[in-house]
């Protein structure tokens, strides 16, 4: 089996996003590499195979090779070759025995309420744009909005006299979630001025200088870290006293286990509660 022509037909997958298809083109070449030096065929691979190879990875990782690599990305680079080779070879013949590193758990560090506002007032308010801004802002920390759930919503998701808006998360999941005093009156100030950008019927809640949807990588460029504003929210709830199952539901968490990180966030909190709580505090 011809290694080149077997990578070109499993990337020409119409199952493949163009930014996957860039990266898992490394990721298999520099495997087939790897199987050409050490005198491997292609459809011989087998279980000891890829171990071989995830223990080349790892001696990067320790320094024992020029390229260090962190555990994500030895992780991604598997699980490129496991896609390849189930794709090559059929699924068969790809075990499903764990050989990436453990990553280590990365607790989210939320800025504080201080940073928050400071991050907040340097959107300013003055034109359309900027009061857009501000008003994409606030409800992203408001709602513990994800980038995709905010520039996804539509005019009708949001009710001023419910003070609630209608967020489809991910995997299709619908929550309702609160709608903040401050946001709600940065959102009607954005709805004001909104016509002045709007084109046709573009049902869009937040829109571009031309009138069309907004997309990530504008969140991206006016919230380096949009994704900080999350955590924030998660956060700041936990030190205001709610309990952890509400904020799986207002962050859309399908696990409470995915929530359950922000325990270990507010340890000062929680030695709070245990001094007024326990008895032999």
């Amino acid at each position: 089996m011809r290694a080149a022509a077997a990578i070109e037909r499993y990337l020409a997958s119409p199952a493949l996003s163009d930014s996957t298809r860039r990266a898992y083109r490394v990721d298999v070449e520099e495997f087939v590499s790897w199987l050409e030096s050490s005198g491997t065929a292609l459809d011989s691979v087998d279980v000891r195979t890829l171990a071989a190879y995830a223990a080349e990875l790892g001696a990067a990782r320790a320094g024992r090779n020029p390229r260090r690599l962190a555990p994500a990305t030895i992780a991604r680079k598997l699980a490129a070759v496991r896609s390849f080779l189930r794709f090559t070879l059929g699924p068969a013949k790809v075990p499903d025995a764990r050989l990436a590193p453990r990553r280590p758990r990365r607790l989210p560090v939320a800025p504080t309420q201080d940073e928050i506002d400071a991050e907040l007032e340097r959107l300013g308010s003055g034109d359309p744009l900027a009061i857009r801004n501000r008003a994409l802002a606030e409800l992203i920390y408001s709602a513990g909005l994800r980038s995709r759930e905010a520039v996804e919503l539509d005019l009708a998701d949001v009710d001023f006299d419910g003070e609630a808006v209608r967020v489809l998360g991910k995997g299709g999941k619908e929550r309702v979630v609160p709608l903040g005093e401050e946001a709600a009156y940065r959102l009607a100030r954005w709805l004001e001025v909104r016509p002045e950008l709007a084109a046709g019927a573009e049902n869009a809640l937040f829109i571009s200088a031309r009138g069309r949807r907004l997309d990530t990588s504008t969140v991206r460029r006016l919230l380096p870290h949009p994704h900080r504003f999350r955590h924030a929210f998660a956060t700041h709830l936990l030190e205001g006293g709610a309990d952890l199952r509400t904020i799986q539901e207002l962050l859309g968490h399908s696990s409470l286990s995915t929530t359950q990180v922000y325990s270990h966030v507010d340890g000062s909190r929680l030695r709070r509660v245990y001094d007024r709580s326990h008895p032999r505090s």
